[in-house]
């Protein structure tokens, strides 16, 4: 019997709105500060990375924001053990806490000008803590909204995870078109984008408050309650189930790739390749940041009533087939309409192909292990495949002199989530029980959701 069902009725009888609602604001905010940095790459180049050739200023300053994800899979792995043995609540607070720090310090760093060497060697250490706090972000929050949720609505509750990353692309972009629209480039790049991450900063007490006054799952503490918490969750995901780690891995590739090239770098895409005014190209991530605050729940909910697996291929077979056809129209007809228009349809997409992973990973790993295994298959992923996707496109398009160059890097993504899908999906469903399922309590492959 798993620990879930032995939960069920209690996790049933609650209320788990309070804590989605606190669960939700602090990753607003980490994901939050992970978009001001994107968003303001080419100012931060300039700024800390100084180069002759304006291509070599930004791509060190989009590898500087790349190497924080080198950071992530530590950070899933020490935050995300941590999750599994002090408690959802315990990771979350403590991953809240790193970011404001690695926030405040990228909010008052002197320029390179200003200091020289030391300036870009402490955005590099900021960014280097701000990604290992978020790689703690995903586990913990994502088991911490479905094992307060109930089993029924698993993919509704935990696609809330996605939704506020729709509110914080909202909010991020909303700031940055503000800033551009009413300062001056002088202005912006004095002390305009200071206060985009200010603003990132000031919010931060108070999500650390919230999240110092949640309740712990009633999963977590049942496995407490039983002495049957992991001492080593780590050792039990890496040795007993790498097959399904990798799949799960997989399984993110495709759409933390579309996320990142259409959410994080399209603003960059958008000035640089088809020289659409900044404030506009930010308004295209505030209209995909709006699909897809709207729309993870409504996916995570389709995800419940007809399945994780059915919803994600076809949401990945579309990515796959329309990420040419929309980079070609953009480049054809490169207006703010357009753009707006593009990014309106990628935000439906990013939330039919991101909306149900959440649930669908918590359903792949059992309690006990549920936060570290959420965390490295997640964000080992988003740093393989999305957190150089804005590097990775950039060289591209500089290598190859073709601005269609990102579409292709969208479609071969996919193709490896559609594979994983379709393999996990078959594992799951026929094959038989594991030792890493005997080991957990785990049920058969078949009877998972």
């Amino acid at each position: 019997m798993t620990s879930h069902t032995l939960d069920a009725p209690a996790t049933a009888r609650r209320n788990p709105w309070k804590e989605i609602v606190a669960a939700s604001f602090g990753n607003a905010l980490e994901f939050y500060d992970l978009l001001i940095y994107g968003y303001f790459a080419v100012v931060i180049g300039r700024l800390f990375f100084p180069a002759d050739n304006e291509t070599t200023s930004l791509l060190l300053s989009v590898g500087s924001f790349g190497v924080s994800f080198l950071m992530r899979p530590l950070g899933a792995m020490v935050l995300g053990a941590y999750a599994d043995r002090a408690g959802r609540k315990a990771s979350l607070t403590m991953s809240i806490g790193l970011m404001m720090i690695g926030t405040a310090m990228i909010t008052f760093v002197p320029s390179y000008q200003s200091i020289g060497l030391a300036a870009p060697a402490l955005i590099l250490v900021a960014r280097m803590l701000q990604g290992f706090s978020t790689g703690g972000e995903f586990g913990a929050a994502t088991a911490f909204m479905v094992e307060h949720s109930g089993s029924e609505r698993r993919g509704f509750f935990a696609s809330w995870q996605l939704s506020t990353q729709g509110l914080a692309t909202v909010l991020a972009a909303g700031v940055s078109a503000l800033l551009s629209a009413t300062l001056s480039d002088a202005q912006l790049n004095d002390w305009g984008w200071r206060v985009a991450f200010g603003l990132g900063l000031l919010i931060g007490p108070v999500g650390l408050y919230i999240r110092a006054q949640i309740d712990e799952t009633p999963e977590f503490r049942a496995e407490a309650a039983q002495g049957r918490t992991e001492r080593t969750p780590l050792r039990e995901v890496l040795v007993q189930a790498p097959g399904r780690l990798l799949l799960a891995i997989g399984v993110v590739a495709g759409a933390t790739a579309f996320n990142y090239v259409h959410k994080l770098y399209m603003p960059t895409y958008a000035i640089k390749q088809l020289q659409i005014p900044a404030t506009s190209s930010f308004l295209g991530a505030l209209v995909t940041g709006l699909s897809l605050m709207v729309l993870a729940p409504v996916f995570g909910s389709l995800s419940d009533r007809y399945g994780r697996f059915r919803v994600l291929t076809l949401a990945m077979l579309a990515i796959g087939l329309s990420s040419w056809p929309l980079f070609l129209w953009l480049n054809q007809s490169p207006t703010v309409t357009t753009l707006l228009m593009v990014q309106a349809l990628v935000g439906m997409l990013i939330a039919a192909s991101l909306g149900p992973i959440p649930a669908m990973l918590s359903d792949v790993f059992p309690t006990r292990v549920r936060g570290t295994g959420l965390a490295l298959s997640y964000n080992f992923s988003v740093t393989l495949f999305g957190g150089f996707a804005p590097l990775i496109v950039t060289w591209l398009i500089d290598a190859t002199g073709n601005r269609m160059a990102p579409s292709g890097y969208v479609i071969a993504t996919a193709c490896i989530s559609l594979a994983a899908v379709l393999l996990l999906g078959r594992r799951m469903r026929h094959a038989a029980p594991e030792p890493f399922c005997h080991a957990f309590h785990w049920p058969p492959a078949g009877d998972l959701p």
